[in-house]
């Protein structure tokens, strides 16, 4: 009954389909959009590199990164690099995220535990991650933990503090439901705060890898003799510009994935989000 309604409303008001397809079509072009805009700057940057008007030893023509792309790719140098730093980046993932998540959901539900340690949060969250390098590489020495543990904290804070105001948001109502028909901590806990706060918990994830490639970077820069970070340094230390920038553009690449990876994984951990 309801399709032929639907069928019946569609063919008294023509107009009815219009919206769908105007959407359609501001999606194809934003998608235009997403792929003309960077070629266009490619090639603004490529006509400028070759006609002199930029100076070639620090801002390379791209066909020449390129080229030097391919080379790395050949010799197995990126590959290895960039292995080895999602490695770094994966392992920091679990050290700092998996405890972030469980720590917010206790703050968001507890008032106490949150009065306790938020302004813990509050005070160690502004300092600049890369400023206690030094201290963890100190205490963890120039190993693999040293680089873990400082993507652990890079992915911590956005974490624990979305995850927290995640869970503050969710309706008085449902706990107050879960209360009334007898819900014990551990199911308030599985059924109310995980899922309701599941939309900041996937921005603080998202946030939280951002900010992990850019400390991996800093990490290997430092002390490490392997990883991305240690390519660019490396080539900065031998003037090899080209393997710079092929450096930055990898991470810039994976940090793309990593956003469409996790815009897919967010339409099916949180499917009433998909038409917004």
């Amino acid at each position: 009954m309801e399709t032929q309604a639907e069928e019946r409303r569609t063919q008294t008001d023509p107009s009815a389909k219009k919206p769908d397809k105007r959407r359609l079509s501001r999606q194809a072009k934003d998608r235009i959009l997403a792929v003309m805009s960077p070629l266009a700057l490619l090639a603004l940057w490529e006509i400028t590199a070759q006609v002199g008007l930029l100076d070639t030893r620090f801002f390379p023509a791209p066909t020449r990164i390129a080229s030097q792309f391919v080379e790395l790719v050949q010799s197995g140098e990126l590959l290895a690099n960039t292995w080895i730093s999602l490695q770094r980046l994966f392992f920091g993932l679990l050290l700092g995220g998996i405890p972030a998540l469980i720590l917010g959901l206790i703050m968001g539900l507890y008032r106490p535990i949150r009065a306790a340690i938020d302004p813990l949060i509050a005070a160690t969250y502004p300092i600049p991650k890369s400023a206690v390098l030094p201290l963890i590489l100190l205490i963890f020495g120039l190993g693999e933990p040293s680089k873990i543990v400082m993507v652990a904290i890079g992915v911590f804070f956005p974490v624990v503090i979305n995850t927290t105001a995640g869970v503050l948001e969710i309706d008085k109502i449902y706990h107050d439901v879960s209360k009334n028909f007898g819900a014990s901590r551990w199911q308030v806990f599985r059924t109310v705060a995980l899922p309701g706060a599941m939309p900041l918990i996937m921005t603080g994830v998202r946030l939280g890898i951002g900010l992990g490639l850019i400390l991996i970077a800093i990490a290997e820069m430092v002390g490490a003799k392997s990883g991305l970070g240690y390519m660019i340094w490396n080539a900065w230390q031998i003037f090899s510009v080209e393997t710079m920038y092929v450096g930055i553009l990898v991470i810039s690449v994976l940090g793309v994935l990593f956003t469409v990876v996790m815009n897919e994984l967010e339409q099916v951990i949180i499917p009433w989000r998909r038409d917004r």
